[in-house]
């Protein structure tokens, strides 16, 4: 039976032969007539009909041809009739002309139903929400969500960084061709399959030594450095030609870690390197895995907190992590990346779990993924010649800010009374925060009956923004002037371990290996570094 049928003897004649059985009168309310369903009717009843009879599954209004008309259309197939034996008119399969009866719940008083017309000239009531399949069986007429990359809102901010990222990786491999001969570094291999670290120096790769005064330069009076174009030992450069970018003041061959106070206009002060690192990878497997994790976990993040949260967040915890590496890093260690930036994204995504935790599915294997990854890039990092300062710098700034800046956790927020505007997200006006119009407009009305316990939270998130603008201006000043090194902080990027005589934790450090003389009309001795 179609969805919409009820009993009708409808005939398009309007008369009704006398020697005809008349269907039993139904007395139908209003009430009962507007709550009819798409899916089922309250006159449906199955034992009206013939067991043979072939009830059609398409749903049709009955059209009437005299001057008392239906306001109900009729949507049932009535098979053949019994005292004519010709078809209903309404269905298409006979062609006999159709028998005359009169519609006993017909209502003058009722609304007509909306009509339609269909793709094969029929009509049929639209409901808007259900048809009928070819089968005879209901099916939701609604438009799937569309699922993909640039599906709903497009999240700027992640795509124009991983924009830029790519292009800049392409431009390392272009200016690798052109200073060495090829896209890669193949003497010795790099096993990222990218450019040469003196390539990544030149374009800005955050290096000590075109940064500030680095005490075993000057204490070995190292001025001989590689070359962009290094393939071999026997190409050198000075200093400024290594660091590019500009150059730096020429370096005084004598001067000593101790006298560097005297002579501090000569001393390097590339500070942009806490900056331009975040937009160079070492190759191509590097660069592959953060794009992934970026335009997975940090698009998702994004659309979540707005793209002003999410780039705050980004380029301030790839900032501290580099300032941290840049303190207690071996000082010969180039260090390029968006690493720092996404474990800044990582806690994010950990301090959403863990405020969301009781909605969600399954928290705990979320959690266990989550560390996992966490691990994985920590161990990497303890590998030779890798920077893990920049991860782990990376991620405590990212908890700290996420505290302050995201939304306290709901079973908080009912404790405390907490009514914070929503987020300004990607598909959100920055102006459709109401609690931020009510701070504007009121500001003093905005603290009114705050909770004690409102204030202490809110203190604590103060506090933490406090540490860690501290946190990240002391920094500064040890990287520039105080030179405090940490004697253990080294087993947090390497591991004890000697392959071939060599101490992974020395590796990056700073140790003159040949001795050769300065060309020129007065050779000098002079110290270089490889």
């Amino acid at each position: 039976m179609a969805a919409n049928d009820y009993y009708s003897s409808f005939t398009p004649g309007g008369s009704t032969p006398a020697s005809r059985p008349q269907p039993p009168p139904h007395t139908t309310s209003a009430q009962s007539l507007q709550s009819i369903s798409p899916v089922s009717s309250p006159f449906d009843d199955g034992n009206r009909y013939d067991s043979n009879h072939d009830y059609s599954s398409t749903a049709h209004l009955a059209h009437t041809q005299t001057g008392a008309s239906s306001a109900y259309s009729d949507t049932a197939y009535h098979g053949a009739d019994p005292y004519t034996n010709q078809a209903h008119p309404y269905n298409q399969r006979y062609d006999a002309p159709a028998p005359t009866h009169a519609d006993p719940f017909a209502d003058q008083n009722a609304i007509p139903l909306q009509q339609q017309q269909g793709k094969m000239g029929s009509s049929h009531v639209a409901t808007g929400v259900y048809q009928m399949d070819p089968e005879g069986r209901p099916r939701e007429k609604r438009k799937k969500k569309k699922k993909g990359w640039f599906s709903g809102k497009i999240t700027w901010v992640v795509y124009i960084l991983t924009a830029v990222q790519i292009g800049v990786f392409v431009g390392e491999l272009i200016r690798n061709g052109v200073l060495t001969g090829s896209p890669i570094q193949t003497k010795p291999f790099n096993i990222m399959i990218g450019p040469s670290p003196y390539v990544l120096i030149n374009m800005g790769a955050r290096y000590q030594p075109c940064m500030h005064y680095v005490e075993p330069v000057l204490d070995n009076h190292i001025t001989l450095w590689p070359c962009p174009n290094s393939t071999n030992a026997d190409s050198v450069c000075s200093l400024s030609q290594l660091c590019g970018m500009g150059g730096v003041p020429e370096q005084d061959p004598d001067l000593s870690w101790a006298d560097r106070e005297t002579k501090k206009s000569q001393e390097p002060d590339q500070w942009w390197r806490f900056i331009t690192p975040i937009f160079l990878h070492a190759g191509l497997i590097h660069i592959g895995f953060n794009m992934l994790l970026q335009l997975t976990l940090g698009r998702d993040m994004e659309k979540e907190i707005g793209p002003l949260r999410f780039a705050l967040v980004y380029f301030a915890s790839g900032i501290f992590g580099f300032v941290l590496g840049g303190n207690y890093a071996a000082e010969g260690i180039s260090s390029v990346g968006a690493s720092g930036s996404l474990f800044g994204i990582l806690a994010l995504v950990m301090l959403d779990l863990l405020y969301n935790w009781s909605t969600r599915r399954s928290p705990v294997k979320d959690l266990c993924f989550l560390l996992l990854d966490i691990a994985i890039s920590f161990v990497l990092g303890l590998l030779p010649g890798l920077d893990n300062f920049s991860h782990i710098g990376g991620f405590c700034m990212g908890f700290v800010l996420g505290i302050c800046i995201l939304h306290s956790p709901q079973a908080l927020r009912e404790r405390i009374g907490g009514d914070e505007p929503p987020y300004a997200t990607v598909d959100q006006s920055p102006d459709a925060a109401p609690g931020l119009q009510k701070f504007v407009k009121q500001p003093v009305g905005f603290f009114k009956g705050r909770k004690p316990f409102w204030w202490a939270w809110w203190l604590i998130r103060a506090a933490l923004l406090v540490l860690v603008f501290v946190g990240f201006i002391l920094l500064l000043r040890n990287f520039y002037e105080w030179r405090n090194r940490c004697s253990w902080c080294h087993h947090l990027t390497c591991l004890p371990i000697k392959t071939g005589g060599t101490d992974w934790c020395d590796i990056g450090n700073i140790k003159p290996t040949t001795a050769t003389t300065v060309p020129g009309p007065t050779p000098a001795p002079a110290r270089r570094v490889f």
